[in-house]
């Protein structure tokens, strides 16, 4: 009987490691750019184009490779990183693994240039699918080249899972900048189909940090410095009224590796407790620095996740030092008494002896004195009596002021202005019809009274509903009604929310937003819905990012329909908004006139009937 198990052939092998490495462009730019950072580089360029799909080439000043080298590099498990067990706790490099170039040569065409210092000539390599097919020497500047070209072009399958160039560019970028944010010391560049999309010059953390994300992130970041024997956090925290709905500026690096960690951002929240309006995200860049041997960075394929020895001192730090920086910077309230600054010993006065104050008496006053000029007045206006005054009475005098003015004011002649009840807008008996319909019970819920029994719809969920299908009608017919700003709205976007912006301008304008401009940093709005007010433009564009933040739908009507869930989430009346009799009476005839009246568009019930039967039976018993 023949053998059923067999030895994979290596480029099958090759293959199926790829799909645990390379998930998308993204991927090998990663760990490209780690290698560049692990060769000592100052200076790495990245140029892709169509999204890495055709081509993702970077290129450092690193020390670069030996021709054994630069062969050796591209075979499995290959690494200069390590050399025995022991040394993955402690490590002090980013790849480690010596997979990565391997698999990237298993589904790509590989072009390598590398030249060290001291060699007069460099290696010049290019490999296709794990074959190689030429290497030769090549006059080269020192450092290392790597062109990754026509990505998964022996797995179809694989290339056809790849969402939208703006999608996965967004993913190039997102770990562009992680890598960026790591090393401020660095030297970045990044270009995409011949324009420059990133341009970050050595700097210290703050300018990086405002480098990469641009706008008016510097005038809202709160430094954070703490050392302690188990972590050193410095880095910075984002002021709570900056706090976004997405979670894209929230980053935690762990010597100088981004990680992801929900229990470390549990500890940040914890942090901001009572200072974030209730969804909101605060921005933090924290960068942790531990010994070595307390981590363990394998324990994920993308090396994203790390295990730590003592995570509860760790979020207990991270939690206080968070807490005292947003204290000390008067950020947070803080228990304090204001003192009068008036009480205060001016600085002229410091050291002056006090002087005794003076005081002036008039040794000969004698209060019980007779003034004689004072008695002399009395008599006057007494006629001579010293007993006391009576002035004369002289009614002449005021009397006169009046002659000739009787006539005018007689009562008989003011004429006052009718003030006749006109006829009111509805007879009284249309007043007495009238009656309340619908009634709010804990401004959450509206109740009308239906012939069966009690209709109990919930407000919030049936606002959802009646603004989801107005906003999907108008983006779908394109006849959305815009009004004009008087001066227009420039919101402020880092360089990941601009790309996903300029992906949804056509749905955003069909749903009758006007864009005046769009830059590198900023988004200048000129018109907007008729349904939208101007205070409530960045409230619906920040939600759509942080809804559309992973993924954005490939086909139109799925990015339209999106679309129209997240600006009806953004927009509906909450939960806890007072409503009117008018505006309660027009959620209930709008819902109804709805082509889906009974969910909401996170298929949710809108409202619930209770007949004259279910009540009888409550009080049956």
């Amino acid at each position: 009987m023949s053998s059923i198990i067999q030895l994979l052939p290596d480029h099958v092998a090759n293959q199926i490691a790829a799909g645990e490495v390379v998930q998308r462009p993204a991927s090998v730019v990663k760990e490209l750019l780690e290698n560049a950072i692990d060769a000592g580089a100052t200076d790495i360029k990245l140029i892709c184009k169509d999204a890495g799909k055709t081509l993702i080439q970077v290129i450092d000043n690193g020390k670069g490779m030996s021709v054994t080298d630069a062969r050796l590099c591209f075979e499995r498990h290959a690494t200069s990183k390590i050399r025995k067990a022991e040394d993955l706790f402690d490590l002090h490099t980013k790849g480690f693994r010596g997979e990565a170039l391997a698999s990237i040569a298993a589904i790509a065409h590989v072009e390598l240039k590398t030249k060290q210092d001291q060699d007069e000539l460099g290696t010049h390599l290019i490999i296709e699918g794990s074959k190689f097919v030429t290497q030769e020497p090549a006059v080269l500047p020192k450092g290392t080249s790597f062109s990754i070209k026509n990505l998964f072009f022996n797995i179809p399958a694989r290339r056809n899972f790849l969402k939208s160039d703006v999608v996965e560019l967004r993913h190039i970028i997102d770990d562009f900048q992680r890598v960026a944010l790591a090393h401020p010391n660095i030297y970045f560049t990044l270009y995409h189909n011949g324009s420059e999309v990133f341009n970050l010059p050595q700097s210290n953390l703050r300018q990086r940090i405002v480098n990469v994300f641009a706008g008016k992130t510097n005038e809202k970041l709160v430094p954070i410095n703490e050392s302690t024997d188990i972590v050193t956090i410095k880095g910075f925290v984002g002021k709570p009224e900056f706090a976004k709905k997405s979670r894209g500026e929230q980053f935690f690096f762990v010597n100088d590796r981004f990680i992801k960690s929900g229990y470390l951002h549990h500890a940040i929240m914890a942090a901001y407790e009572g200072l974030l309006k209730d969804g909101a995200q605060p921005s933090y860049f924290l960068y942790l620095d531990v010994p070595p041997h307390t981590i363990d960075i394998n324990i994920h394929p993308t090396k994203t996740e790390i295990k730590f020895d003592d995570e509860h001192a760790l979020y207990a730090i991270l939690r206080s030092a968070t807490k005292h920086s947003l204290g000390q910077f008067n950020v947070a309230p803080v228990l304090d008494f204001d003192r009068d600054a008036t009480l205060d010993t001016p600085y002229e006065y410091l050291g002056k002896e006090s002087e005794m104050p003076t005081i002036q008496v008039d040794a000969t006053y004698n209060p019980f004195a007779e003034d004689t000029s004072t008695a002399k007045k009395l008599s006057s206006f007494s006629g001579g009596s010293s007993i006391g005054f009576k002035p004369k009475k002289e009614t002449q005098s005021w009397e006169s002021l009046y002659v000739g003015l009787t006539d005018a004011f007689e009562p008989q002649e003011i004429q006052f202005e009718s003030e006749t009840v006109t006829s009111s807008l509805f007879g009284e008996t249309e007043v007495e019809k009238k009656k309340t319909a619908t009634y709010q019970i804990h401004k959450k819920y509206i109740v009308s009274a239906i012939k069966s029994g009690m209709l109990i719809i919930d407000q919030q969920r049936a606002h959802q509903r009646i603004l989801y299908e107005q906003f999907l009608k108008n983006i779908t017919v394109q006849q959305a009604n815009s009004q004009q700003l008087l001066f227009p709205l420039t919101l402020y976007f880092s360089g990941n929310e601009i790309a996903l912006v300029q992906e949804l301008r056509p749905s955003l304008e069909n749903a009758g937003f006007v864009f005046e401009d769009i830059t590198t940093e900023t988004v200048v709005i000129s018109g907007m819905p008729v349904t939208v007010s101007e205070s409530e433009v960045s409230i619906v564009l920040e939600q759509l990012i942080a809804d559309l933040q992973d993924e954005i739908p490939d086909s139109s009507f799925s990015q339209m329909d999106a679309m129209a869930k997240s600006m009806a989430k953004s927009l509906a009346v909450k939960t806890g908004t007072y409503l009117t009799e008018i505006e309660q009476e027009n959620i209930v005839n709008n819902l109804f006139a709805c082509k889906e009246q009974s969910v909401s568009p996170f298929h949710k019930p809108t409202f619930i009937t209770l007949s004259v039967e279910d009540l009888d039976k409550k009080f049956s018993v």
